[in-house]
């Protein structure tokens, strides 16, 4: 017993550790050109269920190491592996929950109707990306399924103080400004991911409306399928900070 516990706590936790550094490589090597971004997303598969089986490992471990006083440190071993290796498989655990429950659409509008049109993104992406031309109907109705909450927002304040703190937010939440031209009320930005380095365009339109200020706004991921959610919760982000600042 005491033999089984020290290795499987040392071995667990050896596992777990290196599960932490593929995940953080897989989303690195997209990041920089080193393979195809689904590549990564096939590493984050395999690194699920290798972290998954060093956690029960090291669940044993600790287990067996409990019962004895001598067994300190396959006890501290097994611990810290089973914290490492459940954190690392619960990312790509989440990630494919979220795909499971939210519509496999990438590009979030404000307006149905007439989407906010993207002019500078358009020239920034590349010819694997996605062409920047809304889907149309069958878009918008995955979109009132999985994101009712997404509408437009209407200011009282001036058009001018809204297109300043349009870019301010933007620039806050850490996108990086593209485009910005007052007079047609029209700005562009786009947002990198931390680890993959995926990138979403923005696209924000400002314009007069009775009683003040409407803004329109649309996130649209370059690459993938679904975005899981990631460009909803930008645009109720963005929103929220507008309220605050615009008021």
């Amino acid at each position: 017993m005491t033999r089984l516990a020290r290795l499987l706590a040392t071995g667990g936790l050896v596992v777990a550790l290196g599960c932490a550094l593929a995940a953080l490589v897989a989303g690195l090597g997209y990041r920089f050109g080193w393979w195809h971004y689904r590549a990564g997303i096939l590493t984050l598969a395999v690194v699920f269920w290798t972290a998954a089986t060093a956690a029960v490992a090291c669940a044993i471990a600790a287990i067996l190491a409990a019962r004895r006083a001598d067994l300190r440190r396959p006890l501290v071993l097994g611990l810290f592996g089973l914290v490492i290796s459940g954190v690392t498989a619960w990312v790509p655990y989440d990630l494919r929950a979220a795909a499971s429950r939210l519509p496999p659409i990438h590009d979030i509008t404000t307006d149905l109707a007439d989407p906010p049109k993207f002019v500078r993104a358009a020239s920034l992406r590349g010819p694997d990306d996605h062409p920047v031309a809304y889907g149309g109907p069958a878009i918008g109705d995955q979109q009132k399924k999985g994101y009712a909450d997404i509408a437009p927002l209407v200011l009282k304040a001036p058009r001018e103080k809204v297109f300043a703190a349009a870019q301010a937010a933007l620039t806050a939440m850490g996108l990086e400004l593209t485009d910005a031209d007052a007079a047609q009320g029209h700005i562009e930005a786009t947002a990198t991911s931390l680890v993959f380095g995926f990138k979403d365009d923005v696209v924000v339109r400002i314009a007069d409306a009775p009683g003040g200020t409407k803004v329109d706004v649309r996130s649209m991921s370059r690459v993938g399928r679904s975005d899981l959610g990631m460009n909803a919760k930008r645009i109720r982000e963005f929103q929220a900070r507008l309220k605050l600042a615009a008021r």
